[in-house]
């Protein structure tokens, strides 16, 4: 993937940068190309090599869009629950890293519901309050709105989310109580 100065693009784990330059840098003897980012959230720069755009996973923010179908999947009520920490944390950790806008929504329903049912611990809540800053920094970065309105957004979603799951098992449980009944009365 290739990118122009201007392009506003998303690296993962650290948030929103500015393609400021692209530049050839000597280190080591090794002459290569950059990409000269500035981060948003905390004005330092950033340089990725050329070659290693794919291996960092950096890549565009995320559409108008997209923006819709992000709060759609905050909302829909699917939640990863796993009951090990280590493999809950494993995965959470994975997901972090491959830079999609998805999969840290993932993460921050699934470590959200979680909290409001046990205290994280102190890396999980670091995680958790990473995967907030990342989804509302990049939304409000899209959309051209305070990160304070984007985070109220982002918190309502997260409630419609819990909504809809408790129905979801709600209804399940209905079903299943349902299928009991018929089975007894045949």
């Amino acid at each position: 993937m290739t990118f122009e100065v201007g392009d506003k693009v998303i690296y993962p784990n650290h948030g929103l940068g500015v393609v400021e330059r692209i530049e050839d840098r000597t280190i080591m003897g090794t002459t290569c190309g950059f990409y000269s980012l500035r981060m948003a959230d905390s004005d330092t720069i950033v340089l990725v090599p050329l070659d290693n755009v794919d291996g960092v996973g950096l890549r565009r923010a995320i559409g108008d869009t997209e923006v819709k179908k992000l709060f759609t999947l905050l909302g829909n009520g699917k939640i990863d629950n796993h009951q090990n920490w280590k493999g809950r944390f494993k995965d959470n950790s994975d997901k972090m890293r491959t830079g999609s806008i998805y999969d840290v929504v993932d993460v921050l329903k699934n470590l959200t519901f979680l909290s409001k049912s046990k205290n994280l611990s102190f890396r999980e809540k670091r995680m958790l309050d990473r995967a907030k800053f990342l989804v509302v920094s990049e939304i409000s970065e899209v959309v051209g709105e305070p990160s304070e309105a984007t985070d109220v957004k982002v918190d309502k979603a997260l409630g419609r989310c819990f909504v809809n799951r408790e129905r979801a098992i709600a209804r399940a449980k209905l079903k299943l109580e349902k299928a009991k009944t018929t089975a007894k009365a045949s």
